[in-house]
């Protein structure tokens, strides 16, 4: 099937309908209407994204309240893991593939896709490596770092019949804006979290911008940028269903 490319951000900049496009893209994938797709986009508004897991805890209402009166819109994904918050300082990979195998390679992902962005990371004059770090946000062992010390990048996944999604937020800046939030996210959540795990791509490269970043993955993820195309009609009008799981 063909591969697709989505550059940039949905119109509307409704970053609850962002989710749902992802999640709507592994439902296709997972019903053989989709072969491979690649998103990449930079959000457009701050939001604070809860794992499933996060709402079924008994301080998640004070942690999305919280979330919302720092500025930063509490939604929920579709994808596993805890609670993450970004700015329009980040930028979004999310690549959904049909794949029959899709439940027996869970492990692989991480791997394969923290190696990738440890690389590219790299080429930018960054020390990356693959790895948790001590209090992270949405801890992980295949989380990408800089020098063993700050997360530079979560990823998740969501894995259903015949199809994955795989997820990853990229924190390219703003981190000062992210440690507070996430902070008060996590103590009324009662997760272990500390603020200075939280880092940024700039925080370790100053002259970094976030176009150097994404021409990086795009280049990283052996994408054509040629082929850029909106995400299809059936897949909005299914986003558009489900985007309501996606709001809290």
């Amino acid at each position: 099937m063909l591969v697709q490319l989505h550059l940039g951000p949905l119109d509307g900049g409704d970053q609850a309908l962002e989710l749902a496009v992802a999640h709507a893209l592994v439902r296709r994938a997972g019903a053989g209407e989709v072969g491979e797709v690649l998103r990449i986009y930079r959000p457009s508004a701050a939001v604070a994204v809860f794992g499933r897991r996060d709402t079924r805890l008994p301080g998640f209402a004070a942690a999305a309240a919280a979330a919302k009166a720092a500025g930063f819109e509490p939604l929920v994904r579709a994808t596993g893991g805890m609670a993450v918050a970004y700015t329009g300082n980040a930028i979004v990979v999310d690549q959904v593939a049909h794949e029959p195998a899709a439940l027996g390679a869970h492990d692989r992902r991480f791997e394969r896709f923290g190696s990738v962005f440890a690389e590219a990371f790299a080429g930018l004059g960054v020390d990356a490596r693959v790895g948790a770090v001590p209090g992270e946000y949405c801890p992980g062992a295949h989380s990408v770092n800089a020098r063993g010390t700050v997360k530079l990048v979560g990823t998740a996944q969501r894995v259903i019949k015949n199809a994955w999604l795989f997820s990853s937020l990229v924190i390219v800046a703003d981190e000062d804006r992210l440690r507070p939030v996430l902070g008060r996210v996590y103590g009324h959540l009662g997760l272990p979290f500390e603020e200075a795990s939280v880092g940024s791509l700039t925080g370790e490269a100053p002259a970094l911008t976030i176009d150097d970043v994404e021409a990086a993955l795009i280049d990283a993820f052996g994408a054509d940028p040629s082929l850029d195309e909106p995400p299809a009609p059936d897949t909005l009008e299914l986003a558009h269903d489900l985007v309501d799981q996606h709001r809290v």
